[in-house]
């Protein structure tokens, strides 16, 4: 006899579940979250963000105060014409991923520049020399 534990919530995660995705896809209704990739250089931060199928005119890049955001939509279709059917798959959805930078950033000379589906974000580190002042007293 095998014994297995009861879940009562089993059959409601099952129906929640049904109702944020597609059928026979594992896209999410609400939109798509883009995969991110963060590294630190000697001389900069770099934020990469892969968006295939996103046009570089439905990106924005935007500063807040310290918080860097990176926001767009993907709009893609699929259509197949054959003899005797017409088949039209239309995906899309809004992203935005969001950043919290550091105080030693060069927030005027922030670069993004978009290639093969890929976002780079190029984020300047100020040097010592700026980070440091010394303010005479009056």
């Amino acid at each position: 006899m095998l014994v297995t534990r009861f879940d009562p919530f089993k059959q409601m995660r099952e129906i929640e579940k049904s109702f944020y995705t597609y059928p026979n896809t594992n896209e999410a209704v609400s939109g798509f979250v883009p995969v991110v990739n963060t590294r630190e250089g000697e001389a900069a931060y770099h934020i990469d963000v892969d968006l295939p199928g996103v046009k570089k005119e439905d990106i924005k890049v935007d500063m807040n105060n310290d918080l860097l955001i990176i926001s767009g939509e993907r709009k893609t279709k699929d259509e197949i014409k054959e003899d005797d059917y017409y088949k039209l798959e239309t995906t899309f959805g809004k992203f935005s991923r969001s950043f919290n930078l550091p105080e030693n950033v060069d927030v005027e000379n922030i670069e993004a520049r978009s290639d093969n589906g890929v976002l780079e974000v190029i984020i300047p580190k100020l040097t010592e020399e700026k980070i440091k002042k010394s303010i005479e007293i009056k």
